[in-house]
């Protein structure tokens, strides 16, 4: 039985570890070739060896224009044209309006928003004659202000337009790209267990019954909406901001 993704060509930045790594996974396992793209050339090697031939490892820094034409083109000359764009990579940096420095501020801009944009620039580009999509990774935090990650925040409410606008432009310019944007809360990830040390996962991850103030979802959780969005069962959503935060929108925090 073909895959929701068969003989599709992916790219999944920040692709090593987390959400990243599990989506690579589903990738796969759905019968896509997919080019791993993070900045640790270690975690990235490994996981594209035992991922097997189907899949490519690129190092690639987000925030280089000339990295972005590497990793496309080292997938496409791999693999073929490109299909899917998942634009993952990501950091995570406290600091409230009064504490965080205009270097974090920066920081956070450059890898969680620059990189959006280029991904999606040069993505359009390599895909809109045939077509493909295009997913960004935002966040809940883009509507639901975290008072101590005020960049963090900042910079993925500007993932949100930024999809907006590329969807739109795609659409009146006749291009068979679709663009998406996917707000999660939490995410039990590595950078989220850094951000909370020593806390038990159990204490973390929401549970209706047992842990409703959970605010932490698994990697997985997020890779199948991933897949959905990146497959051609998402046809008809374009320009969308998908949220993934069990209900916390509507809980008034």
């Amino acid at each position: 039985m073909a895959g929701r993704v068969q003989n599709k060509v992916a790219l999944v930045t920040g692709g090593a570890s987390g959400v990243g790594r599990a989506t690579v996974q589903l990738l796969l396992e759905e019968g896509a070739f997919v080019g791993i793209s993070d900045i640790n050339a270690e975690a990235g090697q490994a996981l594209a060896q035992e991922c097997g031939e189907r899949a490519v490892f690129v190092r690639h820094d987000v925030t280089s224009e000339a990295d972005w034409s590497a990793a496309i083109a080292a997938v496409q000359q791999r693999f073929g044209p490109l299909d899917i764009l998942i634009n993952n990579a990501g950091i995570l940096i406290p600091g409230s309006i009064e504490t965080a420095t205009l270097a974090q501020f920066r920081q956070l801009m450059q890898v969680n928003t620059d990189s959006c944009f280029i991904g999606c620039q040069q993505g359009v580009e390599a895909m809109k004659e045939r077509g493909g999509s295009i997913v960004n990774m935002a966040s809940v935090s883009s509507w639901l202000p975290v008072e101590n990650y005020a960049g963090y925040s900042a910079s993925k409410a500007a993932v949100g337009a930024l999809t907006r606008a590329a969807a739109l432009f795609c659409r009146k310019n006749g291009h068979r790209v679709r663009v998406n944007s996917l707000h999660p809360d939490g995410i039990y990830t590595p950078m989220m267990q850094a951000s909370a040390p020593g806390v038990p996962p159990q204490f973390l991850l929401f549970d209706a019954k047992n842990n409703p103030k959970g605010r932490a979802c698994m990697p997985e959780h997020i890779a199948k909406v991933l897949l959905f969005l990146a497959s051609d069962d998402s046809q008809a959503i374009n320009g969308a901001e998908i949220r993934a935060d069990s209900a916390i929108l509507g809980m008034g925090l």
